[in-house]
């Protein structure tokens, strides 16, 4: 009997439309019960997305661009136009350049980044220690190998410092760089109220954070203070936690999450995060935070009655919100309004010659800091930027979910300030509600 010759298999992959996550038929997903070779058709419909929890249904086919046999600096070279450069190599700025190479396997690239390119999945940071993730596995891929694989030139340990749109000149700490078309995918970076100070606050919004944070946590359980009890605070809580560690967390708001979620829910989700042993405090804030002996942090709180407290903790995390640089826009003279302004056709900027996406831009003044419209983002730009016929991106609210498993929540819609929630079904398991406002329906939550 001739054994089967695996090689010639195609395997298929299929994205989560939520957070990015990839799932590949020839890998499967052993942790979940999905054996090695499973074809997607052939999972079972309840299974969920091990990073945030979305059904099967919330994934769709994904397929990557052509390799690219050489890499790109001979391409560059050959090139007689400076072709696009890209400033970030994250998720959004390989997201642009895989969307050009899947339309031409010619135009020159260049991708710049203060980091150094490698690949790496940003939403598994915040469940990295439940999961046993470690730097090794959280890594996919060498920056190199991508540059190589997608035939592009990549400028890595570089920082992007100005533009000059006039003469399309991006000026970096390795020097000038001349382009054709512009692409800003710089990302946001942690947003530090003036309480904490920058050098006492560990934040994870990259790879290099946590693993910086990571090599803090091993050996005996520590105590922790996250300061902010947003999406990435709570799901740095129950991580923390789950990895046996001492979690305090504390946030302005009454309880986790009280900003975006209806009472009910914001409260189900405080008790579930204290059953498994963070200890909340809400209504207070930050006065001024100091270093103590041996590294650890003592910080001055405050409530909205007088009351102060101090709490001492070996490490203190900020999950206090992103914000957009905006020194970079201010250069070229971009528009700027809480992010890069962007047309919310073609993700042009204000000036020529450039475009911008993922967590840099604002559409309408609101920033757009969620993963799942990036893909769409990217593809209408690679579009535009080669002159190709596309529709273009059509913005919509993203899906909000909290990556959790002691009470994984979904928000469809943005809710409105004044908006009258009403409970669809609660079983104590699972909530579902609704949110009306002026007899419309303006949003909906699964938790």
């Amino acid at each position: 009997m001739r054994a089967t010759d695996t090689s010639e298999i195609v395997w298929r992959q299929y994205i989560c439309r939520a957070c990015g996550m990839i799932y590949d038929e020839k890998d499967g997903d052993p942790d979940s019960g999905i054996a090695p070779g499973t074809r997607f058709e052939d999972i079972p419909e309840d299974w969920e997305c091990p990073i945030c929890g979305v059904r099967k249904s919330d994934f769709e086919p994904y397929v990557h661009s052509a390799p690219v046999a050489a890499p790109a600096a001979p391409v560059m070279h050959r090139s007689r136009t400076p072709g696009v450069v890209i400033v970030g190599a994250g998720l959004a700025g390989r997201a642009v350049a895989e969307a050009l190479r899947a339309l031409d396997s010619r135009v020159p690239i260049t991708l710049v980044t203060s980091c150094s390119g490698d690949v790496y999945h940003k939403p598994e940071l915040s469940i990295a220690l439940q999961r046993g993730l470690t730097e090794a596995k959280l890594r996919k891929e060498s920056g190199a190998h991508m540059a190589a694989r997608l035939g592009v030139r990549l400028i890595a340990g570089t920082f992007a410092v100005g533009v000059d749109p006039a003469r399309r000149r991006l000026r970096t700490t390795s020097g000038p760089l001349p382009y054709d078309h512009l692409v800003l995918a710089q990302g946001a970076r942690p947003a530090l109220p003036p309480a904490l100070p920058a050098d006492l606050c560990w934040r994870v919004n990259d790879l290099d954070a946590w693993c910086g944070l990571a090599a803090h946590l091993t050996g005996a359980p520590r105590a922790i203070l996250i300061v902010g009890a947003g999406l990435v605070g709570c799901e740095l809580a129950e991580d923390f936690s789950r990895a046996g560690h001492r979690v305090t967390l504390l946030d302005k708001e009454d309880a986790p999450l009280a900003a975006l979620l209806p009472q009910l829910a914001s409260e189900r989700l405080r008790l579930r995060l204290e059953s498994l042993g963070v200890r909340f405090l809400g209504g207070i804030s930050v006065e001024r935070a100091e270093r103590g002996n041996q590294g650890s942090a003592i910080v001055f709180t405050k409530t909205a009655r007088g009351e102060r407290e101090v709490l001492g903790a070996d490490l203190l995390v900020a999950a206090t919100g992103l914000a957009t640089a905006s020194r970079l826009a201010r250069s070229a003279g971009l528009a700027f309004e809480r992010g890069i302004a962007v047309d919310p056709l073609n993700l042009r900027t204000s000036v020529g010659g450039i475009s911008a996406l993922g967590d840099c831009v604002s559409i309408a003044g609101a920033p757009c800091r969620f993963i799942e419209p990036i893909s769409k983002q990217a593809e209408a730009i690679a579009h535009d930027l080669l002159g190709l016929p596309h529709a273009g991106y059509a913005h919509a609210a993203p899906v909000i979910r909290l990556k959790s498993r002691v009470l994984p929540v979904a928000l469809h819609g943005l809710p409105h300030p004044s908006g009258a929630w009403r409970v669809i079904s609660d079983d104590g398991a699972h909530l579902e509600m609704e949110q009306w406002h002026e007899g419309a329906l303006r949003a909906r939550l699964a938790a």
